[in-house]
C-alpha cells in the first residue's frame, strides 16, 4: 500500500470525525426538544440535495446505476439503525463516555476484515484487540450499576451502534470498487429519509411518549413538532454534516485497507471529550480516561503491525490540517 494513500484517508477521517463531533454535539443538545426520527428526517432532507452535487461532480446520476442494489440496502439499513441506537444512547449518557464507548468499532473493523475482507490480522493484533475489549469493561464500570441512575442496558448501545458501524465499513469497502463515494452516501441519506419519514408515522403523534420515562426511550417516542425558528440553522447545519460523514469517511476506506483507516477514527475522542467539556460541563473521570487508554493503545497497536507488515511511514492524521 502506497503512504500516499494511508495519508489521504487519514485526512478524510479527520475530517469524517470533525463532522461527526459536531454533528453528535448538536443532535445531544436537540435531545430533549426533539424526537430522533424528526432530527434525522430534516438532516437526511438537507444532506440528500448537498450529495446529489456530489454525485454531480463525480459523474452525474448515471454513477447512481448499481449491480449490488441489495448489498448497498443492507449497508444503508445498518448505518440507519447504528445512528438510532448511538443517538438514542447520547440522550442519557455523557458524549465523552458514549463516543468512547463506541470506539470499539475501529477493533471490530479488524476483526471482521478477517473473513469478510480476506485481510491477514496476526496474533499479536488479535491480542491488542482482546486489550481494546479490557478497556471497554472498564469504561462500562459495571461495578457501579447497582447505584447507578442509568440503566445498564444504556451501556450496550454504543456496542451494539460499534458492531453495526463496523459491519457498514466492511461493506463500504466492498462496495467501494464499483461505486463512486458520493454514490455510497446518496443511498444512505435516500434510507434515512424513508425509515426516519416511518418512525414518523409510527410514533410522531407522541401517544408513546410515556411509556418510559428512560431519557434515551423517550428520545425516540416523542411526538413530532415544528421547529423552532432559532433552530433552523442547526437543523441546516446537521444536513451539511450528514453530507459531509458519508462522503469523507466512504472515500477514506475506498482508500485504503479497512485496517489502516480504522485507527485514525480515534480522533473523535479528544473532538468529543472538548465538546462534552465545553458545552455540557461533562469531564470523564478516570475509568473512562483508563478504558480510552486501552482502546487507543490497542488500535494504535493494530496500526504498528500494520504498518511493520506493509513497510510504510506512519502518516500523522492531523498534520497539515
Amino acid at each position: 500500500m502506497k503512504v500516499e494513500s494511508v495519508q489521504k484517508a487519514s485526512f478524510y477521517v479527520f475530517l469524517g470525525m470533525l463532522c461527526i463531533s459536531i454533528n453528535d454535539l448538536i443532535v445531544k443538545k436537540f435531545s430533549s426538544d426533539y424526537p430522533l426520527h424528526e432530527i434525522i428526517f430534516f438532516r437526511s432532507s438537507i444532506a440528500i440535495l448537498l450529495t446529489l452535487v456530489l454525485v454531480k461532480i463525480e459523474g452525474g446520476l448515471t454513477i447512481l446505476k448499481t449491480t449490488q442494489p441489495k448489498l448497498h440496502a443492507l449497508r444503508a439499513l445498518t448505518i440507519f439503525f447504528c445512528n438510532m441506537i448511538f443517538f438514542s444512547a447520547i440522550a442519557t449518557l455523557p458524549l465523552a463516555t458514549a463516543t468512547a464507548l463506541f470506539f470499539v468499532a475501529p477493533i471490530f473493523i479488524t476483526l471482521l476484515s478477517i473473513p469478510l475482507l480476506g485481510e491477514k490480522v496476526g496474533i499479536r493484533r488479535l491480542l491488542a484487540v482482546i486489550f481494546g475489549f479490557l478497556g471497554v469493561f472498564i469504561m462500562m464500570k459495571p461495578f457501579t450499576w447497582s447505584v447507578s441512575e442509568i440503566h445498564p442496558f444504556i451501556y450496550f448501545l454504543p456496542v451494539i451502534a460499534a458492531i453495526l458501524y463496523a459491519l457498514m465499513q466492511i461493506m463500504t469497502r466492498k462496495l467501494s470498487k464499483s461505486s463512486k463515494p458520493s454514490a455510497l452516501a446518496f443511498y444512505i441519506q435516500v434510507t434515512f429519509m424513508a425509515l426516519s419519514l416511518i418512525f414518523g408515522l409510527i410514533f410522531g403523534d407522541g401517544k408513546l411518549t410515556d411509556v418510559s420515562s428512560n431519557t434515551s426511550v423517550q428520545f425516540i417516542l416523542k411526538g413530532w413538532i415544528i421547529p423552532k425558528g432559532t433552530d433552523l440553522p442547526y437543523f441546516f447545519a446537521l444536513g451539511c454534516l450528514a453530507a459531509g460523514v458519508g462522503y469523507f469517511m466512504s472515500k477514506a476506506y475506498s482508500t485504503a485497507a479497512a485496517a489502516s483507516v480504522a485507527p485514525f477514527e480515534y480522533v473523535l475522542l479528544p473532538l468529543s471529550i472538548f465538546w462534552g467539556w465545553t458545552i455540557f460541563g461533562d469531564i470523564p473521570d478516570m475509568y473512562i480516561l483508563t478504558g480510552i487508554i486501552f482502546v487507543v493503545g490497542s488500535g494504535l497497536y493494530v496500526f504498528i503491525r500494520e504498518k511493520k507488515k506493509e513497510n510504510i511511514t506512519p502518516p500523522m492524521p492531523n498534520q497539515n490540517l
